[in-house]
């Protein structure tokens, strides 16, 4: 389907009954799955399973009218968490889930509690569950569309006319990295995102105040978005028009949140009386006179009429607020949290479920057999039609379907990246070295891009973005024409993109760039620059791009107390255990300027490889290094044996079996270092040598891999009784060796290397960063973290003692 296809692929005219007639069997069936999941389902452990009946009800009305009505079958969608059983509902009504699974909400290998795009059974386009998170993926996936199409890649082909969507909860927008993705210049111009904000006005404790609407409003429009709302339904409309219909528009607006909640929910006459009497004394009369010909029975009902349930109000919103292409849009549409439900409106309904016999009163109420309760719509009825046709039309549209993705050779070895030899030189300096070498990569550079929030030159970019440009989704106008060594002119040929100072926006530009084969069916490799330190401002989105299966490149420079001057502030001390802990996520801390060109290398495999593929966290440092260090190991393995052994997890660098004039019965300790702790490490093992002490020096590039290699041949031995093949590290401590002390000493928390004493029971004394720093030299910073090499020295003293 080309793109002028798609572009008039209008929908249908609606059948407001027939889609209406879709929202309350949805509702009927979300609500079902969150009973069945509490109620019917045995639980084996007493605990709570949660379900959201009340946030799925609120959004019913959007989503149904979003997926039997708007959208279109390249358009990409984010539900907010907790309408993850109304979502599924809709699957299964559009022909995407089988019955049977209905049952298994938040059940092992069922329906995920929060959308899940890697664990759900049926398509999930962006998953959600960390609040703010999913809300801006599809703002990032609209970046990531733009940039290929900007870039050519796949040219050819005809890219199909994509809407990306989110549906969030109002209190979503209390998360800060919401804005920080508003904000954003580098997002500037996407117009094809639509924000809808299902606006029940209720969190998980509290009612919203009402004035926090118009703030929100104020705060999307001086983002430069295009704001619309949908509040109120064409009913109450009708009575604002009628007489003294203003005064009551006027009561409506202005009361308190929580007055509103408590009137909706009231026998008619109370309501009547409340509204009224609650009124400014000048507006009573006319308020009066507007509700005097609606019945009691129907008043509440009618004032809870609101624009977010109501279809054609709601679409006519949808359709006005995303009328302008230049910029994103976000529309309020009010909605009633529990709408349809006994507890519509309640304050305490977030995690409320209905009773067995409310349960029974809604099916006969919705026309629901209570025999059949995960019944579809009979063969042959309007609605069953309809969701027919809506199926088809948004099912399995793979991004490879309209054109034929133009991947790189993955099958192809990936050649070492040249950098140039020389005497010292720090991991970050290669790092930027070996990136001017990758674009000239003729089958994979193009599809390199990266990325950095406002440290592009500081983390070693600089040769890239002269190489490569910086990316603008429009070319901006270079007014100042001074010469200078970094050339900065974004275009849309760029590859490099400048971000603002935002962590959380890193992550999330990794987290879709990281996605875009699944998405659009054209591969990137995306590579993010940040300061070490800062990775855990960003934490969360990292996390979620992990998450869901996106594979990327993260380089955290400078790191550690290394960087010395710059004070505690800048200096990372757990980002080491971060890229132990983290699933779907190699971590290496390299030592040697040609180790970061390996790794790189291997970095870039892992984006690549579609069946095991991977991301990639370098650690890199700008603490100049003498290379003449890595002598004994490139003499000794050979550079194809070493570039394997630095991916596989560490390597012997010094063997105290080379060590001259030691005697035989010398005893032996193993030093461990880590990154640039290698000098002081070295150091050390050259004076234990001079004091007779048998010391070998190990240098770890990877605590992830090996802690994975030990945790997998644990694991193994655990479930069948045999202890599983230890691989590498039978390398790192051959026999003969595996039970003498060790030191470890890294430029982060100590911890980070302690586990490697329990491979063979091995006692260790662990040294490391393990308190804020401060301003001073790296002597001086060394010397007070415990990591130089007197303290190497006396702590394979120690060790020896412990043995």
């Amino acid at each position: 389907m080309t793109a002028d296809a798609v572009a008039t692929n209008a929908p249908a005219p609606l059948d407001e009954a027939v889609v209406a007639s879709i929202a309350e069997r949805v509702l009927w069936l979300s609500t079902r799955m969150v009973h069945e999941a509490n109620v019917v389902r045995p639980s084996d452990d007493g605990l709570k399973v949660g379900g959201h009946q009340a946030s799925s009800a609120s959004s019913i009305s959007i989503l149904t009218a979003l997926y039997f009505h708007w959208l279109g079958p390249h358009d990409l969608v984010a539900v907010k968490p907790h309408a993850s059983p109304a979502y599924h509902a809709i699957q299964y009504l559009l022909g995407n889930l089988a019955t049977a699974t209905l049952r298994e909400l938040r059940a092992f290998g069922g329906i995920q509690a929060y959308p899940s795009r890697t664990k759900d059974h049926d398509r999930v386009d962006f998953s959600t569950g960390s609040v703010g998170l999913g809300a801006v993926a599809p703002l990032f996936a609209s970046f990531a569309d733009r940039y290929i199409r900007a870039q050519g890649i796949g040219a050819g082909q005809a890219l199909p006319t994509r809407r990306f969507v989110a549906v969030i909860g109002d209190a979503e927008l209390d998360e800060g990295n919401i804005w920080e993705a508003a904000l954003e210049d580098a997002l500037r111009g996407i117009g094809n995102v639509t924000v809808i904000v299902d606006l029940n006005r209720q969190s998980l404790d509290r009612v919203i105040p009402g004035i926090r609407v118009r703030q929100l409003q104020g705060m999307f429009a001086a983002a430069g978005w295009h704001v619309g709302e949908a509040k109120y339904g064409r009913r109450l409309q009708a009575v604002f028009r009628g007489k003294g219909g203003g005064a009551l528009r006027r009561r409506i607006d202005e009361m308190a949140n929580d007055e509103y909640q408590v009137l909706i929910r009231r026998a008619g006459r109370e309501t009547r009386a409340r509204l009224v009497d609650g009124a400014p004394t000048s507006l009573r009369d006319e308020l009066a006179r507007s509700i005097r010909d609606v019945p009691d029975d129907d008043l509440p009902a009618i004032l809870a009429d609101l624009g977010g349930h109501d279809m054609l109000e709601l679409l006519r919103s949808l359709d006005g607020a995303t009328s302008d292409p230049s910029r994103p849009a976000v529309l309020f549409a009010y909605t009633v949290k529990g709408w349809g439900l006994p507890f519509a409106g309640d304050a305490l309904n977030h995690s409320a479920l209905l009773s067995g016999v409310q349960i029974e009163e809604l099916a006969l109420r919705l026309g629901v057999d209570p025999t059949d309760p995960w019944a579809a719509f009979p063969a042959g009825t309007a609605a069953a039609d309809l969701c027919a046709r809506r199926g088809a039309c948004l099912r399995d549209v793979s991004p490879g379907t309209d054109s034929v993705a133009t991947e790189p050779d993955v099958g192809m070895p990936i050649p070492d990246l040249e950098i140039r030899p020389r005497p010292t030189g720090s991991t970050q300096e290669a790092f930027g070295e070996a990136m001017g070498s990758l674009a000239r990569l003729p089958a994979i550079g193009p599809r390199v891009v990266t990325a950095s929030p406002d440290v592009t030159i500081s983390t070693s970019l600089g040769g890239w973005v002269n190489r490569v440009g910086v990316f603008a989704i429009a070319e901006t106008p270079t007014l100042d024409d001074t010469l200078r060594p970094l050339k900065w002119a974004p275009t849309p040929s760029g590859r490099h993109i400048e971000l603002g100072i935002s962590e959380m926006n890193l992550f999330m530009w990794l987290s879709q760039f990281g996605l875009t084969d699944e998405l659009f069916g054209e591969r990137l490799v995306p590579i993010g620059t940040v300061y070490d330190p800062f990775i855990c401002r960003g934490l969360d989105a990292l996390i979620y791009a992990l998450y869901v299966g996106s594979r990327f490149v993260l380089v955290g420079t400078p790191s550690g107390v290394t960087l010395a001057p710059e004070g505690g502030a800048h200096q990372s001390t757990i980002t080491p255990s971060i890229g132990i802990e983290l699933p779907g996520l190699h971590a290496y801390e390299p030592a040697f300027a040609q180790e970061a060109a390996w790794l790189l290398v291997e970095a870039v495999r892992g984006v690549l490889d579609t069946t095991d593929g991977f991301s990639t966290y370098l650690r890199l440092s700008t603490r100049v290094v003498s290379q003449e260090l890595a002598e004994p190991v490139q003499r000794r393995l050979g550079t194809a044996e070493w570039r394997r052994q630095v991916i596989a997890g560490g390597y012997r660098l010094i063997e105290s079996a080379d060590a001259v004039d030691l005697p035989p019965e010398a005893p032996i300790v193993n030093v461990i270092a880590m990154g640039s702790a290698v000098t002081e490490a070295a150091a050390a093992v050259h004076v234990l040598h001079g004091e007779e002490v048998a010391a070998n020096l190990i240098v770890v590039s990877s605590a992830d891999r090996l802690s994975a290699e030990l945790h997998d041949s644990r694991l193994k031995g655990v479930r069948d009784r045999v202890g599983g093949n230890l691989r590498h590290l039978e390398t790192l401590f051959p026999e003969g060796e595996r039970h003498v002390p060790m030191v470890t000493v890294v430029d982060g928390a100590s911890h980070s290397l302690s586990f490697l004493g329990s491979v063979y029971g091995a006692p260790v004394v662990p040294l490391g960063a393990d308190t804020f720093g401060q301003s001073g030299t790296i002597s001086d910073l060394y010397r007070y973290q415990g990591i130089d090499a007197n303290h190497v020295i006396d702590a394979a003293l120690l060790a020896l003692d412990l043995a």
